[in-house]
């Protein structure tokens, strides 16, 4: 049932997409699948994913994320950059509870969602952030093309998360804060 909850995002990347786009789509290259497990070390080593990891209460979600989900707001060093990192962690079945979750995270975990502000020259056109859709274990979801869900996902299409995020307004490209993410460029 996770499955079809959290498989929406993947689903909908490249709605609307021609082929050609989806052949040189620029995400899910090698170079992304490891940027994005060097940062699924870097949030093991924060306590933000993983066994044991923090726990925060969680809120009512929507799709593509979850029905109840958990936001951390933080920075990380990832390959000698520091930058901001938004984890959401996103629970269902639909009609989960919060004493459920919190009862039981990892049986109700469908996948972890995140964002990571890398350096300025990286994709200022997208607010230089990367994006990754990780299932539980910590390896990388994939949509129907067989693509990992890392890097600038959604870029140029008309849904997906760059797409989706874009939306938010503001330059953040967040929909849960007015919180200052500004970290500095190393």
């Amino acid at each position: 049932m996770k499955t079809s909850i959290y498989g929406a995002l993947a689903g909908m990347i490249f709605m609307g997409v021609p082929a050609v786009a989806q052949e040189t789509a620029p995400f899910g290259t090698d170079e992304d699948a490891d940027y994005a497990a060097q940062l699924w070390e870097v949030m093991t080593g924060l306590g933000l994913v993983g066994e044991g990891a923090m726990q925060a209460a969680p809120y009512p979600g929507t799709d593509p994320h979850g029905m109840m989900l958990q936001t951390f707001y933080t920075d990380a060093e990832v390959a000698g950059h520091r930058g901001a990192l938004v984890v959401k962690r996103n629970y269902g079945p639909e009609g989960v509870t919060v004493d459920e979750v919190l009862a039981d995270p990892a049986a109700h975990l469908g996948a972890v969602t995140i964002m990571f502000r890398r350096a300025q020259d990286y994709d200022p056109e997208t607010g230089n952030w990367f994006y990754a859709k990780y299932l539980p274990d910590g390896t990388l979801d994939r949509n129907p093309a067989d693509m990992a869900l890392a890097g600038l996902v959604g870029k140029g299409a008309d849904a997906g998360c760059i797409a989706c995020h874009q939306a938010a307004g503001g330059d953040d490209y967040l929909f849960t804060t007015d919180a200052d993410l500004t970290v500095a460029v190393e």
